[in-house]
C-alpha cells in the first residue's frame, strides 16, 4: 500500500472508528502507517441510575404526584421551523401547567426536565415510574412537513399492540426483581408474570384512555384539536406498564400562526387551563374509586 493512500485512511478511518467503537464498546487496533495503536472511549454506563428530578408541591406524599415531560431537549430540538423550535415551545407549555398545578394546590409535581437538557427516551417514563407518579403527560408538537394549514392538537395513547409488546418486555425485565400495581413479581414463573405484567398495562391503558377522553372534553372550546384528534401509537414513552399516561402533540410547528400562538403567554395559559382541569377531574375520580 503506498503512503498517499496510507494517508488517505488516516482521515478516513475516525468515522469508521467512532462507528465501531459504538457497536463493540471495546478497545479496537487500529493500523495507521504501519504503525499499530489501540484506542478506547468510555462508553455510558448502562446500568448508571436514573437521575431524578426534584418533586414540587405538598410534602405529604400520600397526595397524588403528576410528572410532566417536556419533549425534547439539548441537542434535539424536535421539530423545527424558521423562527419556533419545539423543544422550547413544549417547556414553556409544561412549566405553565406546573405553575398551575402548584398554584392552585393540593397536588405534586415533577418535570422531567425544566431546562435545556437531554433525556434518553425510555427514561422519560422510567423516571415517572420510579416517582410513583399517579399520572404521566408528555408534551410535543408536531410537523406537518410541507403541507400548509395543518392544524390542531392531538392526543397519543398506547396501542393495543405496543401494550402487549411492552407488557412482555416489562415481565422479562422485572421478573424477581419488581412490584407491578402493587403485585409482587419475585418468585414467579415467568409466563405468569408475563400475563400479570400484560393485564396491569390493559388496566393502565383504560385509565390513560379516560384521561385522554377527559382532556378533549375540557379543552372542547378552549383548544384547537386536529379533525382525528384521538390516536394511538407505539410510542415508547408511554410503555409504564403501571403509570397512566397520555403524550400530548400541542400544535404545529410548522403552522406559523399555530406556533406563535402555543409560544404565547395566553397560549400558554390556555393550555394550562385546560389540562390542570382534566388532571383534577382525573385524580377526583381515581380517589373516588380506591
Amino acid at each position: 500500500m503506498s503512503q498517499r493512500v496510507q494517508i488517505g485512511l488516516l482521515f478516513a478511518f475516525p468515522v469508521l472508528l467512532l462507528g465501531a467503537l459504538y457497536v463493540l464498546g471495546a478497545a479496537i487496533p487500529v493500523p495507521v502507517l504501519g504503525r499499530e495503536y489501540v484506542v478506547r472511549v468510555e462508553l455510558p454506563d448502562g446500568s448508571a441510575t436514573i437521575g431524578l428530578p426534584e418533586i414540587a408541591g405538598p410534602s405529604d406524599p400520600s397526595r397524588p404526584l403528576v410528572v410532566i415531560d417536556a419533549g425534547h431537549g439539548g441537542p434535539d430540538p424536535g421539530t423545527s421551523s424558521e423562527s419556533y423550535r419545539e423543544k422550547t415551545i413544549v417547556l414553556g407549555l409544561a412549566r405553565a401547567l406546573r405553575d398551575r398545578l402548584l398554584e392552585e394546590g393540593g397536588i405534586r409535581v415533577a418535570m422531567t426536565r425544566d431546562d435545556d437538557s437531554f433525556i434518553v427516551l425510555e427514561e422519560r417514563a422510567e423516571i415517572a415510574r420510579q416517582l410513583g407518579a399517579d399520572l404521566f403527560l408528555s408534551i410535543h408538537a408536531d410537523s406537518a412537513g410541507d403541507r400548509e394549514g395543518v392544524t390542531g392538537a392531538s392526543i397519543y395513547t398506547l396501542s393495543e399492540t405496543a401494550s402487549s409488546e411492552a407488557a412482555a418486555r416489562y415481565a422479562e425485565r422485572e421478573n424477581k426483581a419488581d412490584t407491578i400495581n402493587g403485585v409482587d413479581l419475585s418468585g414467579q414463573d415467568e409466563d405468569v408474570n408475563a400475563i400479570l405484567v400484560e393485564l396491569s398495562q390493559r388496566r393502565t391503558s383504560e385509565k390513560s384512555a379516560e384521561f385522554a377522553d377527559l382532556i378533549e372534553r375540557e379543552g372542547e372550546g378552549v383548544l384547537r384539536f386536529h379533525p382525528q384528534a384521538r390516536r394511538s401509537a407505539a410510542l415508547a414513552v408511554l410503555r409504564a406498564p403501571d403509570v397512566p399516561g397520555v403524550l400530548f402533540e400541542s400544535g404545529f410547528v410548522t403552522n406559523p400562526e399555530e406556533a406563535e400562538r402555543l409560544a404565547s403567554v395566553e397560549g400558554r395559559e390556555r393550555f394550562a387551563e385546560v389540562m390542570a382541569r382534566a388532571i383534577r377531574i382525573y385524580l377526583a375520580r381515581q380517589s373516588d374509586e380506591a
